[in-house]
């Protein structure tokens, strides 16, 4: 199972350029976690320190506002998420539940610390593609808002939540 999950971490951004020995030594510390239908991995506002790499499963990703949740989008098998939080250290600013029973690839900071002492070129890569990648997001959503914002009268954006 291993070799399919180094596999899988190579295929995604994040880890894209990382060798299989480095992978190894990150697998080989990280939890794999089962979340059933309807369970959350995390809240919006939940302390967070890891991210998630979906193996097996579907999950949504939840926004709340003004008492309303906000379907974002809709991850499938993987999809990491919770970049972010391993980033900047903030409370999470989404929730993430799961649509069918998942099974995931735990990574805290603490695990890609790890990688930092066995292989400091390696994880400079990996926080470069973690960079990359909420960047990309970012630009998605800068995109969307203006799509939003030109189809809007008057290109006033009061009162509009964009969600896909």
């Amino acid at each position: 199972m291993h070799d399919a999950r180094i596999e899988l971490l190579q295929q995604m951004p994040v880890f894209g350029g990382i060798r299989a020995e480095v992978l190894q030594f990150l697998l080989d510390l990280c939890p794999i976690v089962s979340v059933a239908a309807n369970d959350f991995f995390f809240r919006e506002s939940d302390k967070g320190d890891s991210m998630f790499v979906l193996e097996i499963g579907k999950a949504n990703v939840w926004k709340s506002w003004r008492g309303q949740d906000y379907l974002l989008r809709t991850l499938n098998e993987g999809d990491c998420f919770g970049e972010m939080a391993v980033m900047d250290h903030c409370p999470r600013s989404a929730s993430v539940r799961a649509v069918e029973n998942c099974v995931a690839i735990h990574i805290s900071a603490a695990h890609l610390y790890g990688i930092y002492t066995h292989d400091l070129k390696q994880f400079a890569l990996i926080q470069m593609n973690m960079g990359r990648e909420v960047c990309r997001r970012l630009r998605e959503a800068d995109n969307m808002l203006f799509d939003v914002k030109l189809k809007t009268p008057n290109g006033k954006m009061d009162h509009v939540f964009l969600a896909n």
